[in-house]
């Protein structure tokens, strides 16, 4: 398991390799589909501080606010990441993202935004949003709530033991896309034996 500090150092993320386990301590901002049309449309400069050298999540938590005022994440669950294949890797260059966080993999767009910022995509446990949303110990701030709703706003998170296994990495590795050829040779092999 490699620990990983963020905001982290580009060498620190370079250094990672699909196969890869690891945990994230610091702060990690949610961000799906509304989100990631604002970054690329509008390129906002209030999110810019914290995604810089940091990680963003495909996530739509449940939250739910204290009487104190505060949030508290209930679930935080993976969303399915290749909806934001089309904005991925502008948003990653320009807010220069180290870590982008979700389920399902991406496609070549990210990877060569892997390739070019020093990044890694990171695979976390679908089915399993109760025990991710234990790992966020604070929200700290909360950005266009009222304009996007809770699952599209941007929650900016400190996540502790936040666990997930790298499938995409800055070396050009892409695990889902060794699946992908290797289903597809398998599937050559069947349909030429029958």
């Amino acid at each position: 398991m490699k620990r990983i500090e963020l905001p982290a150092a580009e060498d620190q993320i370079r250094a990672l390799r699909v196969g890869d386990e690891v945990a994230l301590f610091g702060r990690v901002v949610t961000a799906r589909d509304a989100a990631h049309k604002l970054m690329v449309e509008k390129r906002p400069d209030f999110i810019r501080p914290f995604l810089q050298d940091g990680a963003i999540y495909h996530c739509g938590p449940v939250m739910k606010q204290e009487k104190d005022g505060r949030w508290r994440a209930v679930a935080a669950g993976p969303t399915t990441s290749i909806r934001e294949e089309p904005y991925q890797a502008q948003v990653m260059q320009e807010y220069r993202v180290r870590l982008v966080i979700g389920k399902g993999g991406m496609g070549p767009r990210t990877l060569e935004a892997c390739q070019k910022v020093g990044a890694v995509y990171l695979h976390a446990v679908g089915g399993a949003a109760v025990l991710l949303a234990d790992c966020i110990r604070e929200v700290e701030q909360v950005f266009m709530l009222d304009e996007l709703g809770v699952p599209e706003a941007f929650w900016v998170c400190r996540v502790e033991d936040f666990r997930g296994v790298v499938t995409m990495d800055a070396a050009g590795g892409s695990l889902h896309q060794t699946v992908l050829e290797a289903s597809r040779k398998k599937r050559e092999e069947l349909i030429s034996a029958g």
